[in-house]
């Protein structure tokens, strides 16, 4: 999706490469990098919301429906957003 965005022209890959830095430098990050992923949607998000593409509730809105697609779906078979049940 990053690389779509970028490619897409929303942000520059510098511009990418900065937002992720300072998401792995914050304090509290974890030595090891076990959670290089949690810091990739944190830069992503934070791209979309200064950029005005989404907002904060819309980001997390979004991420509370995937994850009941995720446990609506029965194991094996593809994760979609339509399996949400609030949807």
């Amino acid at each position: 999706m990053t690389v779509h965005l970028h490619e897409k022209g929303l942000f520059s890959w510098g511009e990418w490469a900065e937002q992720l830095s300072a998401e792995l430098h914050k304090p509290g990050r974890a030595e090891d990098g076990s959670d290089y992923f949690d810091c990739w949607v944190a830069a992503l998000s934070g791209l979309l919301i200064s950029r005005g593409i989404a907002d904060a509730g819309m980001i997390l809105d979004l991420q509370k429906s995937w994850q009941r697609a995720a446990e609506a779906t029965p194991h094996g078979k593809p994760i979609l957003l339509e399996n949400d049940p609030e949807r």
